[in-house]
């Protein structure tokens, strides 16, 4: 049996109940972690709450910045984009709040862990699979896949709630529900379980409308430096005032917005809809600087490993030896990616609107339409055409090709 379980805590109406639960069922100490990514929820407030409802201690990190450098960068260095649509943010996070609560576990003397995700999702895997990657004989308590655990309704909850004196929110419930970080806001469940239905208007936090921002366009400009962005409009600033910076200005031009089905690692399609101003800029300008800065092949190696990348991160893979191993590739292919990406927003619209870098591969004398003084022979064309057509011809005269 458990003697002190170090849990995730948000401070919400689930973890809260998971916390007096677990007191209640393993008759031991639960220490509530609260770690702070940018969710925007008074961190203070929950830490009392944990307390009041029976913590025997509660935790708090401030992780913004160690999430921005550690995990959002590597994430957008990589391209790593799941199923061409998201950004990852909820993904992400995970591995980084898992590993706090390691560190916490460590701290104080605890354990065991416990997490609130259903075992229906992703989340689950992605707590697990970090904690026992850094923590190999960790025990891990899952309330809701826990045979003892028998509040499967939301109205068994407010009853536990109820009879425990634990304060629940009085207003109803949004119809969906709600996962917010630096990086982004993701909604789920409820009204959005229909594919069909669009998402209310009212529904979003982080964009306005893009029928209702401004009609003139927003410029930024962001400089990188081997691949990494340091600074904004010529303000360098930490990772995570940087993505709080592009943040406001990307929502404020409703720039961020994703509608999607996806895969999730279990085996079922989720409909999700996520904001991610910020992130959505830095992607759409590192990709510009690289394209003045990476060589071909390099790039094409990168992209071709992008997908492969964004599959582990949604999957909970992050602390595996193959990421490891891609990481190295990815940092190494972005050496040389130093420059400034120019990028209009315009009613949720995210657009290149000029890249420059001081060491660049692009080369104008070469690139022209205009006479190029020599630079490229064009007479040059002609073998490097037919060696590449070599296989072809031969492959047609030995009959293998039938013709259109």
């Amino acid at each position: 049996m458990p003697k002190k379980i170090v849990l995730a805590y948000s401070g919400g109406l689930d973890t809260s109940i998971i916390l007096k639960w677990l007191q209640e069922v393993y008759r031991c100490d639960v220490v509530a972690f609260i770690a702070d990514i940018g969710q925007g929820e008074e961190l203070e407030p929950a830490r009392k709450k944990a307390i009041d409802t029976g913590a025997c201690e509660a935790v708090v990190k401030d992780l913004k910045e160690e999430f921005v450098r550690d995990f959002v960068f590597p994430a957008m260095r990589a391209n790593a984009i799941y199923e061409g649509s998201y950004l990852l943010g909820t993904s992400i996070a995970r591995p980084i709040i898992a590993k706090g609560q390691i560190e916490t576990l460590r701290e104080t003397g605890g354990d065991s862990v416990s997490h609130g995700a259903t075992g229906k999702g992703n989340d689950q895997v992605r707590f697990e699979m970090t904690y026992l990657a850094l923590m190999p004989g960790v025990t891990i308590i899952v309330p809701w896949r826990d045979p003892q655990w028998t509040l499967h309704s939301r109205t068994a909850m407010m009853e536990f709630a109820e009879k425990h004196g634990i304060p629940v929110p009085t207003t109803v419930k949004k119809p969906y529900s709600m996962d917010r970080n630096m990086l982004h806001l993701s909604f789920e469940g409820g009204i959005l379980e229909d594919p069909w239905a669009e998402p209310p208007k009212d529904m979003f936090v982080l964009t306005v409308d893009p029928q209702d921002a401004p009609d003139q366009p927003t410029y930024v400009e962001i400089d990188f430096e081997a691949g990494t962005p340091v600074a904004v409009d010529g303000e360098r600033l930490s990772p995570a005032k940087l993505l709080m910076k592009l943040n406001e200005l990307a929502g404020r031009n409703g720039v961020g917005r994703v509608d999607l089905v996806e895969n999730r690692f279990v085996g079922m399609k989720s409909r999700g809809v996520y904001e991610t101003p910020g992130g959505t800029v830095l992607y759409a300008a590192h990709r510009a600087v690289e394209s003045l800065t990476m060589d071909r092949e390099v790039m094409l190696e990168r992209d071709r490993l992008s997908p492969r990348i964004a599959q582990l991160i949604y999957n909970g893979f992050w602390y595996s030896p193959e990421m490891a191993a891609l990481k190295a590739f990815v940092d190494k292919s972005q050496e040389h990616v130093t420059g400034t990406a120019r990028i209009k927003l315009y009613k949720g619209n995210c657009i290149v609107a000029g890249r420059r870098a001081e060491k660049t591969l692009y080369n104008p004398q070469i690139s022209t339409f205009e006479e190029d003084q020599g630079a490229y022979d064009q007479a040059d064309a002609t073998g490097f055409i037919r060696l590449n057509a070599l296989r072809l011809r031969v492959r047609t005269q030995a009959g293998f090709f039938e013709g259109p």
